[in-house]
Order: structure tokens, then sequence, then C-alpha cells
């Protein structure tokens, strides 16, 4: 990921050292620098200090145009949080940022996440999303009790994601296919696929899927997306672990490699109460090549990148980001 501070207008970058401090300030420990020169940072955010179960690590790049023209790029790790809450969650931030298009947001949206804590944990839900986490822990989770450790390696790969400023009404739902099931040792995995062009159809391809009961009971719904931009001569690409530590950045190096292009891939996983090991990695990335395959996104110069490390099949005039 290119150094943010390389680019950019003095007063972004100001402005972000400005905001960054009174974050420091105001939530002390709780606000933690990941890499300051590529304006990587996170917060941990809980209901209540003395009832740490129920909580969210907010993980935030500062592009270099932002507060000026550009979101936060950000992603929400919280293993108890999936389908329409995560959902929620996500509109409300962009509802923000729309609200204050050019001003500083991150405090803003800490406190929107508190607020959405505080909200769970009234309703009475904490209890039942522990303990149906217990039951459907992924090995990763069941290696680490929270989500202290942030994890940035899908973060990295996407310097352009969440560009909230997309909203074009005009974009239609993309067809949705659903691939062939793989069973292993109880846990069973099903990829789904969808051609998109805009970050919007992403977000009605995720709708659509959590509105099936039994994909919006999966365990993890893991998925990466790449889209060509080709006024930029570039990549929008982005992935989601939903729980299943590393499996986005992996899928989205699976699309990669394979130089596939305006396609988005879902794979749900049900926990079936074994643990898999490597194993549940091979079986999310042959799921989407499967898919990728069947609906005619990758042919023999697809297998033959994959087998050559991923050179890609674009003209060399296609500078690709």
């Amino acid at each position: 990921m290119a150094d943010s501070s390389n680019q950019g207008s003095g007063e972004d970058l100001q402005a972000q050292i400005e905001e960054v401090e009174a974050l420091s300030s105001i939530y002390g420990d709780e606000w933690c620098v990941i890499d300051e020169a590529s304006r990587i940072f996170c917060i941990k955010i809980s209901v209540d200090i003395e009832q740490p179960k129920l909580t969210a690590c907010l993980q935030i790049i500062l592009p270099a145009d932002y507060p000026s023209a550009a979101p936060p790029i950000y992603q929400i790790n919280a293993a108890w949080l999936r389908g329409p809450e995560r959902a929620k969650l996500a509109n409300s931030l962009e509802d923000l940022y729309v609200q204050h298009a050019g001003e500083s947001i991150l405090y803003l949206w800490v406190e929107n996440v508190r607020e959405f804590l505080v909200e769970k944990s009234q309703c009475g839900e904490t209890e039942d999303h522990q303990v149906e986490n217990v039951n459907v822990t992924s090995e990763e989770e069941a290696m680490e009790d929270t989500e202290d450790i942030p994890d940035f390696s899908s973060l990295k790969l996407t310097e352009n994601a969440h560009l909230f400023m997309d909203h074009l009404n005009d974009d239609e739902m993309p067809p949705i296919k659903h691939g062939n099931a793989i069973t292993d040792r109880r846990s069973t995995f099903q990829p789904h696929l969808a051609p998109v062009v805009t970050p919007r159809q992403v977000k009605m391809v995720l709708e659509k899927l959590y509105e099936n009961k039994k994909i919006a009971s999966a365990t993890h719904n893991i998925y990466a997306y790449r889209i060509y931009r080709e006024d930029k001569n570039s990549f929008l690409q982005d992935c989601e672990d939903d729980g299943e530590t590393a499996a986005g950045g992996r899928l989205l190096h699976l699309l990669q490699i394979l130089d596939v292009c305006n396609v988005m891939v879902v794979v749900s996983r049900w926990y079936g109460g074994i643990l898999l090991g490597p194993d549940r990695f091979k079986h999310i990335n042959n799921c989407a090549r499967s898919i990728l395959q069947e609906e005619g996104y990758m042919g023999p110069m697809g297998d033959e990148a994959t087998k050559s490390g991923g050179k890609s099949k674009r003209p060399k005039n296609k500078k690709i980001k």
C-alpha cells in the first residue's frame, strides 16, 4: 500500500494529525496506532469497561485526501456481528459520512459504534450471541479471546475500498449464481457469484444473499470482489473475513492470481463442530475457483495464471494497481 503521506494536500494531512491527536487524548489506550506512515489506526470500543465481552474493533485507514474528498477506509471486527446487524451498522456509518462530507468524521463514527453496542446490550441479546459464538467458532477465534488483535491483511490490499460517494440510484441488482456445496467433517461450504461493476452493487448482492435464511445462518460468509475502473486504469477491490480470520484476504488473492474482474464471490461456511485446520482455506478457494470456472470467468488462460503464480492476462498498457 502506498504511503498516503506522499499524496494529497497539506491541509488534509494537518487535519488528520490534529484529529488523531484529539482521538488519542480522548480515548487513551483504546486508540492504537498501527502504522503512522500509512495512516493506519484502530480503536477497541466497549459498552462498559466492567463488561468487556460485547466489543468491536474499528480499524481505519486514512486516505491522502481525507477529509476533504475521501472517506476513511474501515473494517469492523466483531465476531458476534453478522448479517443484517452488520449491514445496519455499516449503513449508519455511511449515512454519517454523507451528512458530514468534507469534515473529520472519526469521533462521530466511534460514538456511533458505541451507541450501537449500548442499544444491542439493552436489547438483551448479548448472552445469546456469546453462546452462539462458542458453538460455531473458527479455529482462529478459538485461539483468541477477543478481537484485541486487529487483522489488517485485507485492509492493506484495498486502498480504494468503501468509496461511499458512489451512490448510483440506477444500479441494477446483479444476478446471483449459487455453486455446488462441499462438505468435509460436517462443515459445509457453498459459493455464490455475482457480476458487479460498482461498490453499490456489492452491497446489493450482500443484502440479497442475507435475505436467504440459510445463508444468513451461516457461521461465516466470506467474500471478495474486484472491479476494474477503466477511467482510472486501476482495480477497486475488497474482502471480508466475517470471523474466519485471513480467509477473505486469501480469497481476494485467488481472484488476483486468476486475474478476474467485475465479479464478486461469496463463500458461505456452516461450521460442523470439528476443526479443519488449513483445509478450510482449501475448501473456500476450491469453491470459489469452481464457480468462477462454471460461470465462464476462467478458461485455459486462467488455469495457466494459477500455475504460473498469477501472471496477468491483461495487455501491458493496462497498468493495474
